[in-house]
């Protein structure tokens, strides 16, 4: 490794991030035999990792260009604490993606992006289903299902391309209205006329408590962790030197960038400009108990979810896209947990623990799998919007094939670093 200025700690391969992608890339390239410090500036699954809506989500292959975005933006940007928000301020800095997003609507570039992101999906429910029963973490499991709902006739078919898109992938599901509906939610508002049943959607337990699990068993494969904020890095013929907040810095055989919403920056370092914007999403926990919720509630209109987990009921979803550094606006949470007394008649809203999280998306909704432009030792693996915990133990096959010099389990080129 040449680096500039006094030598850093030797940590093997280092992965920047603790979130649920770092964890299952570190568990996956520690079971190769490989030395893996983990970095990350607060804890092990302690950011966004830790809040999201706990779905296993592996059918939800429509990029979200073609998920009824770009129609209801309108309507949407008119309510500021409607599905999505982008504050005036921002709106010039964040013109450059929303173009991008746009064109990611085109049927040239949607169509081979479903195609990657259904086969991407295939490779996570294979990967985490392994990774769960090595673990010992399959007992975290919930195969409950998923039921969206519709409030008109109108909406419901708005929906049904998407769900035709699905079945050519072979992704089952049913519509249900009248009694079927409320058999599989009792207590639902009448207002929703209409419902599709996923029946091979998936939630886990608790996601946070997910993600300490799996850290346990990275542990027990000799995965170490340091807490330190990355600042810098630079690459070498060797590998790469990561420096940190307190000006130490570590030299890695091989570097993977797993940092979420922050990982762009890092990035950038290496001469990649990667076009990632920060979806600020809200959540509403309340105590177990609320509501006798069967399985995630999907209000596709309203754009959130209503999760049962074993630590409460979680009720979020939305998107802001505000970036980085603006403060929380928890009016989002509110707002969504208004409507839900009104879906769910009789839920009870003492005690819920508001939160927010930093979801990093790309324009074409693919994440960022591969290696550096300038690097062979570098790798990222970061992007992947709503769908990090789904996509996680999928990545980390990935990582792990370009790490050791494996033939991919997939075509990568669709997530690739310089598609943009």
């Amino acid at each position: 490794m040449e680096a500039r200025g006094s030598a850093g700690t030797s940590a093997g391969i280092v992965v920047v991030g603790a979130g649920i992608v770092g964890i299952c890339t570190a568990i996956r390239l520690a079971g190769q035999g490989a030395s893996v410090t983990v970095v990350d500036r607060t804890g092990i699954c302690e950011e966004t990792s830790s809040g999201n809506a706990a779905a296993f989500a592996f059918s939800d292959v429509l990029p979200l260009a073609q998920k009824g975005m770009i129609r209801n933006l309108p309507k949407w940007l008119a309510d500021p604490l409607g599905p999505l928000s982008i504050p005036p301020s921002y709106m010039p800095r964040l013109a450059p993606w929303l173009f991008r997003f746009w064109r990611a609507g085109r049927t040239a570039v949607y169509e081979p992006a479903l195609a990657a992101q259904a086969g991407l999906m295939k490779l996570a429910e294979a990967e985490w289903m392994a990774l769960m029963d090595a673990s010992g973490t399959r007992n975290m499991l919930r195969e409950d299902g998923s039921l969206e709902l519709y409030e008109n006739e109108a909406e419901f078919a708005a929906g049904l391309t998407g769900w035709a898109a699905r079945k050519r992938f072979g992704i089952e599901f049913r519509h249900v209205e009248g009694a079927d509906l409320s058999a599989l939610q009792p207590g639902l508002s009448p207002q929703f006329v209409k419902g599709t049943f996923v029946p091979g959607w998936k939630t886990v337990s608790d996601p946070k408590l997910l993600g300490k699990a799996l850290w346990a068993h990275a542990e027990s494969l000799g995965v170490r962790f340091r807490q330190g904020e990355a600042t810098g890095v630079e690459a070498g013929p060797g590998g790469a030197r990561l420096t940190l907040r307190d000006s130490t810095s570590m030299d890695a055989s091989k570097l993977v960038i797993a940092a979420g919403a922050w990982s762009h920056r890092l990035a950038r370092q290496l001469g990649d400009r990667i076009p990632l914007e920060t979806e600020r999403g809200y959540n509403t926990t309340l105590p177990p108990g609320a509501f006798n919720v069967r399985r995630q509630l999907i209000f596709s209109g309203h754009g959130f979810v209503v999760t049962p987990l074993e630590t409460g009921l979680r009720i979020g979803g939305a998107v802001e896209l505000a970036g980085l550094d603006a403060p929380p606006n928890y009016a989002r949470s509110k707002a969504m947990l208004e409507k839900t007394t009104r879906f769910l008649p009789g839920l009870r809203t003492e005690g819920g623990r508001e939160w927010m999280g930093y979801r990093p998306s790309l324009p074409d909704s693919l994440p960022v799998i591969g290696r550096a432009s300038r690097s062979g030792h570098v790798f990222y693996a970061f992007g992947h919007g709503h769908l990090g915990l789904t996509q996680a133990a999928a990545t980390a096959r990935l990582i792990a094939d370009l790490a050791s010099g494996k033939p991919a389990a997939i075509d990568l080129s669709p997530f690739s670093p310089l598609r943009f």
